[in-house]
Order: C-alpha cells, then structure tokens, then sequence
C-alpha cells in the first residue's frame, strides 16, 4: 500500500484525544512508508494529520476546491497540492489517488465521503480497504447501525464487513494489510432477506 486517503474534521472535535489520534495515524503512515492523501486544509484535524505527516518527513498530497482555496483554508506546506474546480472533482481524485480510505473523526463532510466510497466498493467499482479510526468510540453508533442494517435486510453481511474499524492506528492498518475484496453481489434476494429479518 502506496498511499491512504484520510478523510476527517476540519474541526479539532470536543477532545484532545482525536488530535493525539491523528497524530498516531500519521506516525504509523510514515513509519510504514504510506503517503497521505486528504481534503488540503489546514484547519482542524486535516491540518493535524498533515503538519505531523510532514514533520516527520512523510509525503501529503492535498486536493482542495478552488472555492476553499480561495478561502485560505488551503495546506501550503504539503508535499502536493491540487486545486481542482468542485467537490465531485475532489472525490475522484482524492480515490484515484488512494490505495485505502480512512475515516477518522468528523461531522457530515466526513461522512458523506466515507459512504460514498463504501457504496463505490459495494457496487464493485474499486477494491480497496476502508475503516473507521474509532478513537474514543467515536464510530460505535455507526457500527451498530451498520450492524442493524444488515439485521433489517438492507445491507449484506459481506458489505457490513467492508467497513473495517479499530480504535488505533496499527491496528487498523493491519486489517488493511490482510484486507482481500469481496465479491458478492449488492442486491439481496427476496428468500435472503426472509432468512435475515427475525
């Protein structure tokens, strides 16, 4: 694995710990020689994840919107940057560029852009690894709804488990490492989703 895209808070969260959670994550990269790709700000635990990655002599590409750019939220220090026309555009390039996506704490952004790429894998369009950094808990909610979507018939089990997660850095990049795609089928059918439902 080349690179990891990182998807987190332009915010620094309610905790110290997330902080100190990025920096984990940006140790554990560069130590395994894994360069960052991320959303290209400088502000909350996006700026957190990429001061350390680059003070520790790792590489950071960014890819940022020419629209927040031009709010000087943008990283000037990193190894790349890439200033692209919208947020579409920066999805795509930011996956393109990845070999794996992480999703560490953040707010709605955060998640629209995991569950995006979750649904890319689910419906075959890539086959790389995504997990939650659940520090702190963070994602237990989402674990268990993930967990209660697959009990109501809505998602398969298979799918569930592409949603990997682990509440430290090592230990989710050692999922990472021993990740094989899967190759079910999205849809459920109507005698499957009989079996599930209690």
């Amino acid at each position: 694995m080349r690179s990891l895209c990182v998807y987190c808070g332009s915010s620094m969260g309610a905790s110290e710990t997330y902080a100190a959670g990025a920096r984990e994550l940006a140790a554990e990269m560069v130590r395994r020689d894994v360069a960052l790709v991320y959303g290209g700000g400088n502000v909350g635990l996006m700026g957190v994840i990429a001061d350390e990655v680059m003070r520790l002599g790792g590489r950071a590409t960014g890819v940022i919107p020419q629209a927040l750019m031009q709010r000087e939220v943008g990283h000037h220090g990193l190894t790349e940057l890439h200033v692209v026309k919208d947020m579409h555009e920066r999805k795509a390039l930011m996956a393109e560029l990845s070999d794996g996506f992480i999703a560490m704490p953040g707010g709605f952004g955060t998640l629209e852009e995991l569950f995006e790429v979750t649904t890319w894998c689910q419906l075959g369009l890539h086959a790389k690894p995504i997990g939650l950094l659940n520090i702190d808990g963070f994602y237990d909610g989402l674990i268990t709804f993930r967990d209660h979507m697959v009990q109501q018939a809505f998602v398969r089990g298979e799918h569930a488990a592409l949603l990997m997660h682990a509440p430290h850095a090592a230990d989710l990049l050692d999922q990472f490492d021993s990740y094989e795609p899967t190759h079910a089928v999205k849809w459920l059918e109507r005698g499957e989703a009989k079996k599930i439902v209690p």
